[in-house]
C-alpha cells in the first residue's frame, strides 16, 4: 500500500506541475502520459511523465530530465515543451518519491546512488517502438546536473547510451576535488554545462577553471554557457528565496540563494533545444564520419 501511495503521490505532482503550466502559457502542445518502471535495488517503481511532440509518425530521438535536490518542480514541463516541440521526445523522473523522501536535505547520501534511475529510464525507453534507442540524451538541474557531469566521465561512469549530456548549475567546485566526483576519461562526445556567475555553491569562475583544467582530448567535448547575474536555479520561476546547504560556498556550507532571471532562462531554454537537436539527429556515427 505504501509503494502505490508514492507512486499515486508523484503522478498527483506531475500532475499538478503540467497543469499549472498549461495555464500559464499555451495549451499543452504534446501528447503525454504517464509511465513506471523498476529500477535495480529499489522497492519501489520510479514514475515519470513521458512527452511526445505533438505529431510523431516516425521513432523520435528522446531527453531524459533529471531533478534537482527539491524533487520534480515546473522546470521539468519547462524544458520538455520547447524539446517536444523540437521533434524530441522526453521523459520526466521522480527518483525521490520512489525511495520515501521529501527532497531538499532528505535525499540520497550520494549522486551516484541515483544513477541506477537514469540508467532504467535510458533503458525503458529504449524499449518503446517509437523512441529511437541510439539517440537518447540526459539532462539535469543540479543533483540531476550532477548526475549528467558524472555519466560523461569518471572512474564508475557509465555513459553507454547517452549520445548528449546537459547539465544546469552542477555544483562545478567540487569536481576532481572531493572523492567520487571525478570527471576525467570523459567518454561522451557532446556535453553542456551551463553555470550562472552568481550560484552560491561556486566561485564566480569555478565552472571556467573546472573546464581549462581537463586535458585537451576532453575539453574540445565540452561546451560551458556562462549566464550573467544567473544564481542557482535561476529558471525557477517562482519567488525569491534562500535555502541552506552543506555542499554550498565551495563546500563551507551556507545559504544559496535563488533568483528567477528571465533572460538567463531564455537562453538557456535556447541553447538547450539547439544542442539536444544538433546532437540528437542523424544516425549513430554520422558526426564522427562528418568530422572526417
Amino acid at each position: 500500500m505504501i509503494r502505490l501511495i508514492h507512486l499515486w503521490t508523484l503522478l498527483l505532482a506531475l500532475s499538478t506541475t503540467a497543469v499549472a503550466d498549461e495555464t500559464s502559457a499555451t495549451p499543452w502542445p504534446w501528447n503525454y502520459r504517464f509511465v513506471a518502471f523498476p529500477v535495480p535495488g529499489l522497492d519501489s517503481p520510479v514514475a515519470g511523465r513521458l512527452s511526445f511532440p505533438a505529431t510523431v509518425e516516425t521513432a523520435v530521438p528522446a531527453v531524459i530530465i533529471a531533478h534537482g535536490s527539491g524533487g520534480v518542480d515546473a522546470r521539468g514541463p519547462l524544458y520538455a515543451r520547447r524539446l517536444n516541440e523540437a521533434g524530441i521526445a522526453t521523459l520526466e523522473i521522480d527518483m525521490w518519491s520512489a525511495r520515501g523522501m521529501n527532497g531538499g536535505l532528505d535525499r540520497p547520501t550520494h549522486v551516484r546512488e541515483t544513477f541506477p534511475d537514469a540508467r532504467a529510464a535510458r533503458d525503458y525507453l529504449a524499449s518503446l517502438s517509437d523512441i529511437r534507442g541510439e539517440r537518447i540524451g540526459l539532462m539535469g538541474f543540479s543533483w540531476g546536473g550532477v548526475m549528467a557531469m558524472l555519466s560523461a566521465g569518471g572512474t564508475e561512469a557509465d555513459p553507454g547510451g547517452f549520445d548528449a549530456l546537459v547539465a544546469l548549475y552542477p555544483v562545478c567546485w567540487g569536481y576532481n576535488r572531493v572523492p567520487g566526483y571525478e570527471l576525467e576519461a570523459i567518454a561522451v562526445d557532446d556535453l553542456l554545462i551551463i553555470a550562472g556567475t552568481q550560484d552560491d555553491y561556486d566561485g564566480r569562475d569555478d565552472c571556467d577553471r573546472l573546464v581549462s583544467s581537463l586535458p585537451e582530448q576532453d575539453r574540445r567535448k565540452v561546451e560551458l554557457l556562462v549566464l550573467n547575474e544567473a544564481t542557482h536555479a535561476f529558471d525557477q520561476r517562482a519567488p525569491a528565496t534562500t535555502f541552506n546547504d552543506p555542499y554550498a560556498h565551495r563546500g563551507k556550507g551556507g545559504d544559496v540563494a535563488i533568483r528567477y532571471n528571465p533572460a538567463a532562462t531564455k537562453h538557456a531554454l535556447s541553447r538547450v533545444t539547439t544542442f539536444f537537436s544538433e546532437n540528437l539527429s542523424g544516425t549513430p556515427g554520422q558526426k564522427q564520419a562528418d568530422a572526417h
